[in-house]
């Protein structure tokens, strides 16, 4: 054992095992704060540390169990600090998730991933677990008129890839496409055609929710994905947000929306046959999306925090 990886277990083993501070860790072997974060960090990606939760048998959260009860899906309530900030909020579901995903990641695994603003701030909080022959596949185009989304949506699925050992297989096309004869056409070409098949083949999916109302509208809205007449039109159409870039209305209706024959997702049909299919939601701002989705039957885990936990309670 390298001296570094033993300085990161024995850190390790005093963070985790003995309950002690970063600031005592640090005193105790004559090293900055700074330097015991990052040995710890090492635990963790060399595998020294694997952090696994176990739910009570009855959990004492009255949301979720209304949640699961209602809408038929496993639901992870995510406690939060008294008035905690959006980012710190986001953080807790994050760490939450990324803890989840590698209990769910064995040996040949193939995980989709919907890129956006939560499922970035998942990629930072991922805990290393290899999984050898895993495949991370991407779920949708994120180019735009302005940008070909690569650095974005790639650095997502290649942290997703290094916390797994997993093969990535991005997918690049635009996340809208101008024209749906455009996308048809795509989608008949060979090299589009193999993506979409192993992102069919998904034993696990990892999307957020775009909400197009509130104070925080998701990237997909606000980032030049739409043009303003499409923004226009999806008001009209009485649409709340999107699921992997497919709209949907309060009621999770979405067939009818001229615009999804445009989309580069996975349709909620589609969604629909992949097994564990986890739903993460960080905001009540998400709530009314989040809705929409668990109407559309697209999702089988619902990690969420406490506050949006109580908010679509009461939305019922």
């Amino acid at each position: 054992m390298s001296e570094r990886v033993s300085a990161a277990y024995e850190a390790a083993t005093m963070h985790y095992v003995q309950g002690e501070t970063m600031e005592t860790i640090a005193r105790r072997l004559n090293v900055s704060r700074s330097t015991v974060s990052r040995l710890i960090k090492v635990a963790r990606e060399e595998g020294l540390v694997q952090i696994t939760l176990h739910a009570p048998q009855e959990t004492s959260s009255k949301n979720a169990t209304w949640i699961s009860q209602h809408y038929g899906v496993r639901t992870h309530v995510v406690p939060i600090p008294f008035q905690a900030n959006e980012a710190r909020r986001l953080t807790a579901v994050a760490q939450m998730t990324g803890v989840l995903i590698s209990n769910l990641m064995e040996p040949h695994t193939v995980i989709g991933v919907a890129w956006g603003n939560t499922v970035s701030a998942i990629a930072d909080h991922l805990v290393p677990r290899p999984a050898h022959g895993s495949v991370v596949v991407q779920l949708n185009g994120a180019a735009n008129p302005s940008t070909t989304g690569i650095p974005y949506a790639g650095a997502i699925m290649e942290a997703f890839g290094r916390a797994h050992g997993s093969m990535v297989q991005h997918f690049s096309v635009p996340a809208f496409f101008d024209y749906a004869a455009t996308k048809e056409a795509l989608w008949r070409e060979r090299s589009i055609e193999s993506v979409r098949k192993l992102q069919a083949s998904a034993d696990i999916a990892v999307f957020g929710v775009g909400s197009m109302t509130g104070r925080n509208v998701s990237l997909v809205y606000s980032g030049g994905y739409l043009s303003s007449d499409d923004l226009a039109s999806i008001k009209d159409d009485g649409v709340v947000g999107d699921v992997c870039t497919v709209l949907m209305r309060a009621d999770g209706s979405w067939k009818d929306l001229a615009i999804n024959k445009r989309a580069s997702g996975p349709t909620p049909d589609e969604l629909k046959k992949i097994k564990r299919r986890l739903c993460v939601v960080s905001g009540v701002d998400k709530v009314v999306a989040a809705r929409a989705a668990l109407h559309a039957g697209v999702v089988t885990d619902l990690i969420i925090d406490e506050d949006a936990a109580a908010r679509l309670r009461d939305l019922g």
